[in-house]
Order: structure tokens, then C-alpha cells, then sequence
């Protein structure tokens, strides 16, 4: 019986998270964090029982300890909630799948008490990449990627010789805009944004999706989880989303990992690595499918991609000005104060008023979402 903790359990990772230990049967679920869907936390708490659970606001939590108080959980909230379910002393395994530079401090806390992560959080890594990585080899930690791609190159490392790595080839689905011109992109809109042509994911990683920002933070994640340079990433629009990544050696031969696009593998892969289970999912005909195809971003176009490998190239505290401003413009989107193609002009303007500090801390990080989150209100 293997136990772990989830913060996220509402969202997309986590639910479908749920799903597998839903159907597996053999992990216990200790300690649940969410954010503001209390009717479907309620409804989890009830199913899985877990001793403790988080919620962001605390007048959520009041209102969800009224709804439990016939259960023995245990509910808190804010920050310090959040660490709590990521240290909760009986599990083993924590999956991070809560969505932003929010999960930095719990992941530090949890590999700090000796949990290995289940990492579906890149914003972790894409801001504090290099203090969590010497943290995580510190305490003898684990951490597998969650990440459809990232657990497709993890896993086409498998038993192969690290030192013979030569380039990772990490790829896009395009998202619902691929092709499109930047002109076309200038009628686009919300909706439009949120109809992604092969996964189901949350709004926010949807719309990153659709910018190509969130192949941006992938690569920033990748550079750090795989200890390679950024110019030793390639990113390759493949629009059949069915090779979910690849890594090419030394002798040329390229190992890569195919499947249905289906989180739940890679859900799956992570909380019983190395074994390997069945699963229901659907599977790959190759007959059917015929041909794979793949090709150049358009960085002209989706210029977030080009501004995150300039991130990555420089380092220090850049990348969380990306992410940061990334997040600030996605939000404004959904509010309704930008449009969808204005998300690169936000990143770039809070990324060239910057001065970059080389080897932040973690109170450097979260101090510069603030200053980030002011410039991007200016550019509005």
C-alpha cells in the first residue's frame, strides 16, 4: 500500500490522479490541498478519507468544517495549510498539482521531509530549478515527472548512459492556433483559445497551450530535471500528440515514447515508478494512424517560445519574470482586459524592465512575482 498526498486534488491532475487510485485500490490518500471547489473536495474527503486537507481561503475552510465535522479530517488553510499536506507525515509520495509559483515553497518543504514528488508543477522548477534539484539529490529524494513530455524523455532515459545524451527533442501539439499568422491571431479569443485539439487540460495550461508559452516553461523545467543546456533542447510541433518526447544519443539513435493522449498515464507512471501497471486507457494503431508528422515552431508568430529560450539562456531570476508574466497576462485574459495575442507583448515588457538577480533565493522569486504582477498592471 503506498500512500501519498495531493495538492491540487480538484483540478485536473489531481482528479484524474483520484481516478487512478479510484481503480488501483492500493493507495491510501493522506493529506488533499485545494482551492476553492468546496462542494468537490467535500465529495472527496468522503470517498477517500485522508486526515487532512488544505484549502486556500480560510472562510472555505470554515464553511468545509461544517460540511465534515461527522468525519475525523482535519481541515486548515493558506500557506501554511499547504506545507502542512505537503509534509503530512504518513505519505510518501507527494504529486504537486497545484497550477503556479504557489507550489514552490510546499515542493521545498516536502523534499525537505524526505517526500518524493510526483511533479506536474513546472512552475517549481522554472523558478527555483536551482535550488530544488541540489535539494532533491541533498535528501535522497525522488522526483519523476508528471508532465506528458517529461515523463517521456524520463522514460526514454531509462537504462540508457546520461553522459551520452545529445539533444532532447520535446514535443508541441501546436495547440488550436497552430498555423495561424499573427494577423488571424489578432481575432482570436478566449474560447478560442480554450479549445484544444487533443488533450484536456485546465484553462490555464490551455491557453499557455495555445501562446506556446507553456512549451516555453517546459523547456526552462527540462533544463533543469535533465541537467542539460538549453541549446540542447528542440522543440518539434507534432500535431498527432502520439510521441510524447524523445531523446537523441551520441550515435544518433533516437528513444522516444508513444501513447493516446491520456494523463493518466503518465499520472500512473509516476506514483508506481519503475513498475509498470495495465491500464485501461486507449492504445496507439499505428495502421490506423498512418503517418506522424512534425515541424518547426513558428516563433515569429508565437513569440512567448522565443522569449522563454532567452529566459533560459540567461538565467538567474529571468525565467520567473517569464512565468510570472505569463501568469499576470493569462489572467488578464480571462478577465477580459487583454487580448489573447497581447500575452507575449506583457512577458517581453516585464522581462526587458528587469534586472536580473543571477542566483535568486526564495523570498528573491516571490518578491519578483510581486514587482512582475505591478508591471504587467502598468502595461494594461
Amino acid at each position: 500500500m503506498r500512500t501519498i498526498s495531493i495538492l491540487g486534488s480538484t483540478g485536473s491532475i489531481g482528479t484524474q490522479t483520484l481516478d487512478i487510485v479510484r481503480k488501483e485500490k492500493d493507495i491510501k490518500v493522506s493529506a488533499l490541498a485545494a482551492g476553492r471547489n468546496i462542494e468537490l473536495l467535500e465529495s472527496q474527503i468522503r470517498e477517500f478519507h485522508p486526515s487532512l486537507v488544505s484549502c486556500m481561503d480560510e472562510k472555505d475552510a470554515q464553511d468545509l468544517r461544517g460540511r465534515v465535522a461527522d468525519t475525523d479530517t482535519r481541515i486548515v488553510s493558506g500557506m501554511d495549510g499547504l506545507i502542512e499536506v505537503a509534509t503530512e507525515p504518513e505519505s510518501s509520495v507527494l504529486v504537486t498539482g497545484i497550477v503556479g509559483m504557489i507550489g514552490i515553497r510546499p515542493t521545498i518543504a516536502a523534499i525537505e521531509a524526505g517526500k518524493d514528488i510526483a511533479l506536474a508543477n513546472k512552475e517549481t522548477l522554472v523558478c527555483a530549478g536551482h535550488i530544488i534539484m541540489p535539494l532533491a539529490a541533498k535528501c535522497g529524494v525522488h522526483i519523476v515527472p508528471v508532465d506528458s513530455e517529461h515523463s517521456a524523455i524520463f522514460q526514454s532515459l531509462n537504462g540508457e548512459p546520461r553522459e551520452r545524451l545529445e539533444k532532447i527533442l520535446l514535443t508541441a501539439s501546436g495547440g488550436p492556433f497552430r498555423g495561424k499568422t499573427k494577423a488571424e491571431l489578432e481575432n482570436m479569443s478566449l474560447e478560442d483559445a480554450l479549445k484544444h485539439p487533443n488533450w484536456s487540460m485546465g484553462r490555464k495550461v490551455t491557453i499557455d497551450s495555445a501562446s506556446l508559452c507553456n512549451k516555453g516553461l517546459e523547456v526552462m523545467e527540462a533544463k533543469w530535471l535533465f541537467d542539460v543546456d538549453v541549446e540542447q533542447i528542440e522543440v518539434l510541433i507534432h500535431p498527432q500528440s502520439i510521441v510524447h518526447s524523445a531523446v537523441q544519443y551520441a550515435d544518433g539513435a533516437i528513444m522516444a515514447q508513444l501513447g493516446v493522449p491520456d494523463m493518466k498515464l503518465p499520472i500512473q507512471y509516476a506514483l508506481y515508478y519503475p513498475d509498470r501497471r495495465p491500464m485501461d486507457a486507449g492504445r496507439v494503431d499505428l495502421f490506423e494512424l498512418g503517418s506522424l508528422t512534425f515541424h518547426k515552431p513558428d516563433t515569429d508568430t508565437f513569440t512567448g517560445l522565443k522569449l522563454a529560450f532567452e529566459a533560459c539562456r540567461r538565467g538567474g531570476s529571468l525565467p520567473t519574470v517569464f512565468n510570472a508574466a505569463n501568469e499576470a497576462a493569462v489572467r488578464m485574459l480571462i478577465d477580459g482586459r487583454i487580448k489573447f495575442v497581447q500575452i507575449p507583448d506583457v512577458i517581453s515588457e516585464c522581462m526587458a524592465r528587469h534586472t536580473v538577480t543571477d542566483d535568486p533565493t526564495v523570498e528573491d522569486i516571490l518578491a519578483i512575482r510581486d514587482e512582475v504582477d505591478r508591471c504587467a498592471e502598468e502595461y494594461v
